[in-house]
């Protein structure tokens, strides 16, 4: 008994010309039926080319986000490799180049009544490779990657169920299931269309009729069914895409938050960028608000790890700091909470953060700061160099000791001043091709000289994150986020 292949269509073959149908009257002729069958195949070529230039268009490197305008996350979509060969296999410049061979593997426990297929032709005249498997466990073993296409008789029975059973598509939900990547066709008795419809719900490609199979009309249904297949998995990771797109978008609107500011003399400025090498943003996270009594909070903080877990986490860490600074919470008792927090929402013992949280007076002129394991502030004013903010009483990161203490250390900012908290992302990269990193001390000389050429705000953030990324030689390998306050005297009346 010959076996098939599945495929996704509703039309059975008869009715696209793929097999020969009983004549009509008032039907179409033969050459009219070639004559569609040509133009169907070039509309469903066009069609997967134009889906998977949608999907390329989707694998963006992933760029810089400022705060107060559009923050880019990086979408990988998992769609056509760098090789330029989809899931399926198939050459994502279509089936029958140059440099493609098609695979046919056909499941058939009667390998003698189906000798067709061993005379199969390709679009350019070449012999299409023929593997013939006597059940589905056989077929499993031949299964590999270079098959394109599956043909599978629907009578054949399936695995572990009887030959009475009341599913006549048992033993095509069990080849979809061994190959979700393969396109499939298959063949079913003469006159059976419901039979086969059914089976493209189900889905396969297409379905034939195996009583009225000819060579020619075989070979160009198979390579319609792995178009179809490799259109239909472009399409599948196109929305993929944008589902995750999506997602990032929403990661994205909570770990930089619009600053709640209204009412404060002081100037705001963020930057974001995520690390190049990961679809999904990583665990840096920030915020600035400020409360009824006139004090500015500001924190910034980092979850190991750069997955969407981190992410989530990071999100839920910046959302428990702000609800917990709105409540008048600061200091130790905060960062106690938040650690109690972290314990309870993260999925491993081994996950930790670390947080920079600062006060500043209403006054403007001093603030408290405390550090979890993070690096300290910058500060840089008028009348001396840029310099770190203390940070000898730095406590541990948030996460490795039960009930650890962080304490808060009162520092004088004076009346003009710039402050700059950062994430460890900004110290960590490289300088040249060597091991020797930038590293605090690097980052304090950098930022001196930028300010001496006269940057400030949002400009002086780019510049500090483009110079590190020039100095890494490429793209950083972690996440960056950067917060600026500014405090400048209002101009005498």
């Amino acid at each position: 008994m010959p076996v098939p292949v599945p495929r996704q269509r509703a039309i059975p073959a008869v009715e696209s010309g793929q097999a020969q149908a009983a004549p009509i009257v008032g039907g179409p002729s033969k050459e009219e039926t070639v004559r569609n069958e040509a133009t169907t195949a070039e509309n469903l070529n066009n069609t997967a080319h134009d889906r998977s230039a949608q999907h390329a268009a989707l694998n963006a490197t992933p760029a810089d986000g400022v705060h107060q305008g559009v923050s880019t996350t990086s979408v990988s979509a998992a769609g056509v490799n760098a090789t330029g060969v989809s899931a399926t296999g198939v050459s994502t410049t279509g089936v029958g180049t140059a440099h493609t061979t098609l695979t046919l593997l056909l499941i058939e426990d009667d390998p003698t009544a189906a000798p067709i297929v061993h005379d199969l032709l390709d679009a350019d005249g070449r012999p299409i490779r023929v593997r013939t498997a006597r059940n589905l466990t056989e077929a499993e073993r031949l299964l590999t990657h270079d098959v394109h296409c599956i043909l599978l008789d629907l009578a054949l029975p399936a695995p572990g169920r009887a030959a009475e059973s009341d599913d006549e598509l048992a033993v095509l939900r069990h080849v979809l299931e061994l190959a979700p990547r393969h396109a499939v066709l298959a063949l079913t008795a003469s006159g059976d269309a419901e039979r086969g419809a059914e089976a493209v719900r189900v889905g396969a490609q297409d379905y034939l009729y195996k009583d009225e199979l000819d060579g020619r009309l075989l070979s160009r249904a198979i390579r319609y069914a792995v178009e179809r297949k490799r259109s239909d998995t472009a399409e599948r990771r196109l929305a993929e895409g944008k589902l995750r797109a999506q997602e990032n978008a929403r990661l994205e609107r909570g770990l930089l938050p619009t600053p709640l500011l209204e009412g404060s003399p002081l100037r705001f400025a963020a930057r974001y960028r995520p690390g190049r090498s990961r679809a999904l943003l990583g665990g840096d996270f920030y915020d600035t608000v400020r409360t009824p009594d006139g004090t500015v909070h500001a924190m910034i903080g980092d979850v190991c790890g750069h997955g969407p877990d981190e992410a989530a986490l990071g999100v839920e860490l910046r959302i428990a700091w702000r609800a917990l600074t709105l409540a008048g919470l600061c200091g130790d008792e905060l960062l106690n909470t938040l650690q109690q927090v972290l314990e309870h929402e993260r999925d491993d013992d081994e996950i930790f953060a670390t947080l920079c949280t600062v006060d500043i007076a209403p006054d403007g002129r001093r603030a408290g700061l405390c550090l979890a394991g993070h690096p300290a502030p910058l500060i840089a004013r008028p009348d001396r160099p840029a310099r770190l903010l203390p940070y000898d009483n730095n406590g541990p990161a948030l996460g490795l000791l039960p009930g650890a203490r962080w304490p808060r250390m009162q520092v004088e900012l004076g009346a003009e001043w710039s402050l700059m908290l950062y994430t460890d992302g900004l110290i960590e990269g490289r300088i040249g091709e060597g091991r020797e990193r930038l590293g605090q001390d690097g980052m304090v000389e950098m930022i001196r000289r930028q300010l001496s050429e006269g940057l400030s705000g949002e400009a002086l953030l780019r510049a500090a994150v483009n110079e590190v990324r020039e100095l890494n030689g490429g793209e950083l390998t972690d996440d960056v986020a950067l917060v600026l306050l500014d405090r400048v005297p209002a101009p005498l009346p």
